[in-house]
């Protein structure tokens, strides 16, 4: 049991706490307030906060009903927070305060809405807001910041050390931005800096043009002083343009003034007389461009003279082109500026020119056949014979000339040698003529009967090589002597007939010799493509053989065919260039009226003669196009392969009395080449072609 006095002491202690408890609260009323109950206290000013331990929970609920927000809060974001603020503040400063918190514990706030979503810092970039405004500093924001003048890439790896670790730095080369996920302070922070780097660089192109020298030597030059290659030069690149013979200069300024002291330097006209200079050709003909040359002069000259004035004028005075044909080399005479572009014009101009072969094909293939039979006869009585008149009668189928009748032959038998076939005749003696008073054969009848057949097959190879737009003629044949004129004069005939030339005749004749065989002329032009326009002119003669028909002819007969054309074909293609087939048949038939008519003895009054002619002719053309040393190679080995191949043929089938080593032939390809020239002695079997080595064509 307690005593009185000491429940009085005890009761007197506990009321002293209270009050001082009291004064306390009095004073400072947040610090002993429940955790969030009392975090709030409303003010006339706005709003304080003051925690101290307080669950983020909590801390999410007050400013909830501060600022009027509604909170979505995701189950990791838990914890203890403390605040402490020792002047009210409005509702957005509240709001303010409460990301900053959450941020220093790792939670980020993302609107979405109407609702403010409250999840850990590493999840919230995802759903980060996107755009300039950020709302407050330490909100979660999303940016895309346009670069100009530096590469995205390399701005990341320049700010990648300035920026927290769980921010976002992403290049994006295609469209030059660069998008940047982190606090809205930051954000702005990494964007002015951003500002500051991406500035126009001091590189720039300079174009620096030439009037004395060569734009690509002084590049060429500049570049062999520097170890890093072509082209670069430090930290400077450097190209030339040769069409306006400038120098281009990219770099840094101090590094460009360098080196166009260096150019300006270079750049000095010659102690020499630079206007005067020597191109030597490869290809070209010197003679034929002069024409060419001096009218591009005058063009650019012209131009230069219209915009200059007189300086100009006098340039052009003293410009000149003059070819040199024993060094095919052209010497020039003009300003650096003129000679420069005409130099690029020759440059141009000579190059390797493409070399055509065409092969001609003709073919000539003819038959003919011939049948002639018929009967002659002639009778006489005997009065006739001794001079004292008489009858004779009979039938005579001559020739055109007179000859084959059986009245010629009965005065010259001998033309009987002429006439081929069969020939059947009764001789009854012999007559003198009563004219003449020469003897004439009494042939009663002559039978003839005559059947022939001719063919021809000729096959005819022509070809040539001629380079392109060159015209190139081909002759094959022999020359046959024409006569052209003839006529004669009488020798005195007043001379002694003792010193035989009283009467003479001296006649003279005139002859002139022409080709007949085969002429062909052709000039190719070949185009950028695989084929081949061809000017083509073909001649082809040839004597036509002495026939009957042809006896009454003053002189030779020559058969001859033309052909003129222009064509396209395709390289290494077959193309018919013309042809001619032709069928000719022609009948005759020499009889007596009325009696040649009468069935079977009718023959014995009429002469038959059938004549059947039929001609193919064809001309074909193959064009193979060699841009190179190496096609050529390859042409000119398979023709004379070929040819070696025909006389190791003639070897085998020698049948004469010389040995067969002894016959012609051509040595194999490569010994041909490598000892210029045919060798004797060569009795190889084989052929073998030793490429030949193209280094390739270099302009000058």
């Amino acid at each position: 049991m307690i005593k009185p006095t000491r429940a009085l002491t005890l009761l007197h202690s506990i009321l002293g706490l209270c009050l001082l408890s009291a004064s306390a609260y009095a004073q400072q009323p947040a610090a002993y307030a429940p955790q969030a109950m009392n975090a709030m206290t409303p003010m006339a000013g706005g709003h304080t906060l003051n925690l101290r331990d307080a669950e983020i929970g909590s801390l999410i609920a007050t400013v909830s009903e501060i600022t009027g927000r509604n909170f979505i809060v995701d189950p990791r974001v838990t914890g203890k927070v403390n605040v402490i603020s020792n002047r009210p503040m409005t509702p957005d400063e509240v709001y303010d305060v409460f990301l900053s918190v959450l941020r220093v514990n790792g939670f980020a706030a993302v609107q979405a809405g109407n609702m403010t979503k409250i999840v850990p810092e590493a999840l919230a970039q995802q759903d980060a807001a996107a755009g300039p405004d950020s709302g407050a500093p330490d909100a979660l924001i999303t940016r895309i910041v346009t670069v100009n003048h530096l590469s995205p890439a390399e701005l990341v790896t320049l700010l990648r050390p300035l920026v927290p670790q769980s921010a976002q730095l992403l290049p994006h080369p295609t469209s030059s931005t660069l998008l940047i996920a982190d606090r809205a302070a930051n954000v702005e922070r990494i964007e002015k800096l951003i500002r500051r780097l991406d500035q126009a660089s001091a590189s720039e192109v300079e174009v620096i043009p030439l009037q004395h020298a060569n734009a690509s030597e002084v590049v060429r030059t500049l570049t062999l002083l520097q170890p890093n290659g072509a082209g670069d030069i430090g930290s400077n690149k450097i190209a030339a343009d040769e069409r306006t013979n400038s120098v281009l200069l990219a770099g840094d300024r101090a590094r460009r003034l360098r080196m166009k002291a260096l150019i300006t330097h270079l750049d000095t006209p010659l102690a020499g007389n630079e206007s005067l200079q020597v191109i030597y050709l490869r290809y070209a003909n010197a003679e034929q461009l002069v024409p060419i040359l001096e009218t591009a002069m005058a063009g650019m000259t012209g131009e230069s003279g219209t915009a200059a004035g007189g300086a100009e004028g006098a340039n052009a005075a003293r410009s000149a082109i003059q070819a040199h044909p024993e060094t095919n080399s052209l010497v020039i005479s003009a300003p650096p500026a003129v000679f420069r572009g005409l130099k690029e014009v020759v440059r141009q101009l000579d190059i390797r020119r493409a070399q055509v072969l065409i092969e001609a094909l003709i073919a000539d293939v003819s038959d003919g056949a011939a049948k002639e039979i018929g009967i002659q006869w002639q009778t006489t009585n005997n009065s006739l014979a001794g001079g004292n008149g008489g009858v004779f009668g009979g039938t005579n189928f001559p020739s055109t000339d007179g000859s084959n009748g059986i009245i010629g032959l009965s005065g010259d038998p001998t033309g009987l040698a002429g006439l081929g076939g069969l020939n059947v005749g009764y001789i009854g003696g012999t007559i003198d003529n009563p004219i003449t008073g020469e003897p004439l054969l009494q042939i009663g009848a002559l039978a003839r009967a005559l059947g022939s057949d001719s063919s021809s097959n000729v096959l005819s190879t022509p070809s040539t090589m001629t380079l392109d737009h060159q015209e190139a003629s081909l002759s094959v044949g022999q020359e046959v002597p024409f006569i052209t004129g003839q006529y004669s004069t009488n020798a005195s005939t007043t001379g002694s007939s003792s010193n035989g030339n009283a009467g003479l005749v001296n006649p003279f004749q005139t002859i002139d010799r022409r080709e007949v065989g085969l002429k062909l002329k052709v000039t190719p032009h070949v185009n950028e493509g695989d084929a081949v326009i061809l000017d083509l002119d073909l001649e082809i003669s040839s004597l036509a053989p002495t026939t009957r028909a042809a006896t009454g002819a003053v002189d030779l007969i020559t058969n001859t065919r033309k052909l003129t054309t222009r064509v396209l074909v395709q390289d290494r293609g077959l193309l018919v260039l013309g042809g001619l087939t032709s069928e000719e048949q022609t009948d005759s038939v020499q009889k007596v009226p009325g009696l040649g008519s009468i069935p079977v003895v009718g023959n014995l009054f009429k002469y038959r003669n059938s004549n059947v002619n039929r001609r193919n002719l064809m001309m074909f053309l193959t064009p193979t196009i060699t841009r190179d040393s190496i096609s050529e190679q390859m042409v000119s080995s398979e023709k004379y392969n070929y040819i070696r191949a025909r006389q190791l043929d003639a070897r085998q089938d020698n049948a004469g009395l010389l040995p067969s080593e002894g016959m012609p032939l051509l040595p194999e390809m490569a010994d041909f080449l490598s000892q210029g020239g045919p060798q004797s002695g060569d009795t190889g079997s084989g052929a073998s072609v030793a490429p030949a080595s193209d280094g390739g064509y270099e302009q000058p």
